[in-house]
């Protein structure tokens, strides 16, 4: 019984350091703060528009991909800066590389989105 408390009290620990690094996240990173904002508003439409279940799935986890990529790309970037904070070629390399995986999420997902609520919209407009 003592090892579920403590196999408790870890978990609730894990999830008080995951907590911390959304915070750290919300409170640093504009971009994320931005994505965030985005996926509410897109959220909101999607309860407007009344979504088809498997449009909410799509909607839902592409929202999640941009977020995640985020969460990683300022991961990335501060192991990077932990390591040098000199001008370097590769470590330009790899916050570049990095932000250019949420652009990429960023842009097919709003190529989606708009695949799903066009046609909405010209039908709430008919």
């Amino acid at each position: 019984m003592r090892t579920k408390l403590k196999d408790k009290s870890k978990f609730l620990q894990s999830v008080g350091h995951c907590i911390d690094g959304l915070g750290y996240t919300l409170e640093h990173e504009r971009n994320f703060r931005i994505e965030m904002a985005i996926g509410i508003i897109v959220l909101i439409a999607s309860f407007f528009f009344n979504l088809a279940t498997w449009e909410y799935i799509v909607v839902l986890l592409l929202i999640c991909f941009v977020l995640i990529l985020e969460l990683l790309n300022t991961a990335l970037e501060r192991v990077v800066d932990l390591y040098t904070l000199e001008k370097h070629p590769l470590a330009k390399a790899v916050k570049d590389i990095a932000s250019a995986s949420v652009l990429v999420i960023s842009f097919f997902s709003a190529i989606i989105g708009f695949l799903i609520f066009i046609p909405k919209i010209i039908n709430m407009i008919r």
